[in-house]
């Protein structure tokens, strides 16, 4: 009991508290959604100090390609917690998203998106559904690492790192312990990107294991998508990669009835941005009718985040009531359901006027009832031994037929280096390819010491970094116009590359 009593003793001094939070506007509809959300806030007590930062559209006109200016970084750094509105991005010029530069510069690692079905209040063919998807936020291929290569290809690098692994998948884990969810799915597509999507899975293996209490389990992104989409009942935290992670969110907002309800939270390890996860929809500002539960949800999520989960409590159970007694936003409307249709302004009104009230047919909200509390450590890197087994060059060739470029490449003598194959977009085309496979200029021509065996095991000698520097040199006398090259390394004596076909 006395545990207890200390905890109820720490809440209420913490909401007390001010907490200050940098506040952007945003664009289109924002300042009229940010205006009800902190109206509400303000009456339920949650003892928030806005501190307002310029971002957005007219940041990108000034000139400024970024949208946000050195004065509002100073202001996020020194209070750690962003409640941004919607912003539009120009098209054109070389904008950059503001979203990304937020999430990079910030490491803001974590996207956490609750979905929840309010029917029949909204209208939803899943009236069940209450998922949370937790969405690596910082890598994939949404690292934005892309080059043209040839006059035929380009290229996006994905890029996985056991760090991100293992800072998403623990972050789904404890999201999941300390708001009393029971299960975390894993959607990967590992059974064709076997080493990136191969390692995002491992990890969360490895991580599952430390939580006995809460049920695991793994699915094909496609797969687990369509499932998603057609039982979302059957889901209950799910944690992905950064591209996934951007598809089934909004697969899952919308068969919950609605985008513009749902709210989400950027998470790093000092800084917390909190948003909607609706844009900034030009055609509708000012009319005074946009719906603020998006941005609303996502402030609730924010007094959640520090710990203020009883007044996030009030706010999200009178938002709640407001639904039910059928006081609506246009964007939600029900003939049969809604009693009367109100402007942004009416609707936060009725939310203030139900603070203290709990719903009396959709799920009362309970976050104090978790601890909400989220811990995640250090990343410790485990030594290993990299050895250098062999060099993946790329080289243009605007030739069709895979036997010259091979032929060519297999008569080079240089340092022990042998050419072991040639790919084309993935496709093994040399030595013994087929007719049919269709040849773009982009060829991936593998080299391995020439002592290298294959005997039912794979083997590879290590090589000293010298010989590909010299093969290389000895390429570009011949005439080959070389692209790129990936070195090929073994880790701990694994494999750290895919093979060809045949290899």
């Amino acid at each position: 009991m006395e545990n207890i009593r200390t905890q109820q003793k720490s809440r209420t001094l913490i909401n007390k508290q001010i907490t200050k939070v940098a506040v952007a506007y945003g664009d289109g509809i924002g300042p009229e959604i940010m205006e009800a959300t902190l109206r509400i806030l303000e009456a339920a007590g949650a003892n928030i100090k806005p501190e307002k930062i310029e971002i957005g559209k007219e940041v990108y006109l000034s000139g400024n390609s970024s949208g946000i200016e050195k004065s509002a970084w100073e202001t996020i750094s020194r209070n750690k917690l962003i409640l941004k509105a919607p912003i539009t991005t120009p098209q054109g010029k070389g904008y950059k998203s503001l979203n990304v530069t937020l999430r990079k510069s910030l490491g803001l690692f974590a996207n956490v998106r609750p979905v929840t079905a309010y029917a029949p209040y909204v209208e939803t063919n899943f009236a069940g559904m209450d998922v949370v998807i937790v969405r690596e936020n910082e890598e994939d291929l949404y690292a934005g690492i892309e080059h043209q290569q040839t006059q035929d290809v380009v290229q996006c690098l994905k890029l996985i790192t056991r760090p991100g692994c293992e800072k998403i998948v623990r972050y789904a884990f404890e999201y999941a312990k300390a708001y009393g969810r029971k299960k975390v799915t894993c959607m990967v597509k590992d059974n064709i990107m076997k080493l990136t999507d191969g390692l995002f899975h491992k990890v969360f293996k490895e991580v599952a294991l430390e939580y006995p209490e809460i049920e695991s389990n793994s699915q094909i992104i496609d797969i687990g998508s369509a499932r998603l989409a057609a039982n979302p009942a059957n889901y209950d935290v799910i944690v992905t990669s950064n591209l996934y992670g951007d598809i089934i969110s909004d697969i899952a907002a919308e068969i919950a009835g609605s985008v513009g309800m749902a709210g989400s939270a950027n998470v790093g390890t000092n800084v917390a941005m909190f948003e909607a996860i609706h844009g900034s929809a030009p055609d509708i500002a000012g009319q005074k009718i946009a719906n603020p539960s998006g941005l609303l949800n996502a402030a609730v999520m924010l007094l959640s985040h520090v710990g203020k989960t009883k007044i996030a409590d009030t706010i999200k159970n009178a938002w709640l009531t407001t639904l039910e007694q059928g006081y609506h936003t246009a964007d939600v409307f029900q003939e049969e359901i809604t009693r009367e249709i109100v402007s942004t302004s009416e609707f936060a009104d009725r939310i203030i006027q139900n603070l203290g009230k709990s719903p009396k047919k959709l799920p009362v909200s309970n976050l104090a009832s978790g601890n909400g509390e989220i811990v995640i450590p250090e990343y410790k890197r485990k030594a290993q031994k990299q050895v250098l087994v062999g060099v993946d060059i790329f080289i243009n060739w605007k030739g069709n037929n895979p036997n010259i470029i091979g032929d060519a490449l297999n008569n080079i003598n240089s340092f022990k280096m042998k050419l072991k194959m040639i790919t084309n977009r993935g496709v093994k085309v040399y030595p013994e390819g087929m007719e049919e496979t269709y040849c773009t200029d982009h060829w991936r021509c593998r080299f391995v010491d020439v002592d290298a065996k294959i005997d039912g095991k794979k083997v590879y000698n290590p090589i000293d970094f010298e010989k590909v520097i010299a093969l290389q040199s000895k390429l570009h006398h011949q005439g080959f116009e070389i692209i790129k090259t990936e070195n090929l390394y073994e880790f701990d004596g694994k494999r750290g590359f895919s093979l060809g076909q045949g290899e």
